[in-house]
């Protein structure tokens, strides 16, 4: 044994093979060291506090989607208000044209029931009438037209020339009615002649 140990290929040996071991040893811990700072180096997941929604975590790459989903929304519910304001305000322009209309309609409805026409059927008739009322006394035209509605006698004044028809004013704003005197009818008459009179000057 004493000649084994003695041997130098024994020596020679035995130094390799721990030289090899040690060295294998501080190749295994400088591994470990590496191993180490590689794991330092490498960044954790960030946790958002309260941020969890169905996950254990909330990374940085989620919290960018989210904002701009949340951005995404915002942009749409905007969208949302606005089409909604351009609509209650084409409702409210149709609804002021709708009475816009109807207060023309309205209007139309009121010339046409004070402005008087002749038509070509009753202008014979009522050229006749005229003529003869015209050769009556101012008094006596008065007791006549007085029991006629107020179109037909205006349609009959328009036939007449001015200088008989002024007389007959004169006798109503003296003759007595319903409620004082013709006076009111009178006006009431004068007007919807003058409205006759401009409508067949128009046409």
């Amino acid at each position: 044994m004493n000649k084994v140990i003695a041997n130098p290929a024994f020596v020679a040996v035995l130094g390799i093979l721990s030289g090899t071991l040690m060295g294998l040893g501080w190749f295994l811990r400088a591994g470990e060291l590496l191993m180490t700072q590689l794991m330092a180096t490498i960044p954790a997941p960030v946790v958002v506090e309260g941020k969890a929604q169905g996950w254990d975590f909330w990374t940085i790459e989620i919290e960018g989607l989210s904002s701009e989903l949340k951005e995404e929304r915002a942009r749409l519910r905007s969208q949302a208000e606005t089409l909604n304001q351009r609509a209650a305000r084409l409702a409210s322009e149709q609804q002021e044209l709708s009475k816009i209309r109807t207060d023309i309609e309205g209007m139309r409805a009121e010339i046409a029931r004070k402005v008087i026409e002749i038509t070509a059927d009753e202008a014979r008739n009522l050229k006749s009438l005229a003529a003869t009322y015209a050769t009556l006394s101012p008094a006596a035209a008065v007791s006549i037209l007085r029991e006629m509605d107020d179109t037909t006698v205006v349609k009959i004044l328009s036939l007449m020339k001015s200088d008989v028809v002024g007389p007959i004013f004169e006798q109503m704003a003296i003759t007595p009615g319903p409620d004082g005197t013709m006076a009111k009818r009178a006006a009431a008459l004068s007007e919807k002649l003058r409205l006759m009179k401009s409508t067949k000057t128009a046409s």
